[in-house]
């Protein structure tokens, strides 16, 4: 497969599933979610979705209730990405942006 298609294909992942999670979504907790990144395997039959909510929930109980509507998602996507075989989705906590924030804040206090 060529080096172009898995980035473009994971692109598609991405935007698909953050329109499926903000329109379709009848969970008021999906409705907070947003998708922030997409690893997906070069055959195609696995994605890391990562994510940040506006929750105050933590992060296990988030990831938890995600994954638990990962096969609601991937019905939804399905419809949307006209690849063979759908990807099996992970959903992941993104603590990168915590962690900058943390840093940026540590950044300001030097300053």
């Amino acid at each position: 497969m060529s080096s172009y298609k898995i980035p473009r294909i994971a692109s598609e992942i991405e935007r698909s599933i953050s329109d499926i999670l903000a329109n379709e979504a009848r969970d008021d907790l999906l409705k907070t979610v947003t998708i922030t990144g997409c690893d997906l395997a070069r055959d195609l039959s696995y994605a890391k979705i990562y994510f940040t909510a506006l929750s105050d929930l933590p992060i296990e109980t988030l990831e938890k209730e995600v994954n638990e509507a990962s096969h609601f998602i991937r019905g939804k996507l399905s419809e949307r990405v006209d690849i063979r075989h759908t990807p099996e989705l992970k959903f992941i906590y993104d603590k990168s942006i915590a962690y900058g924030e943390k840093i940026e804040k540590i950044i300001e206090d030097l300053k």
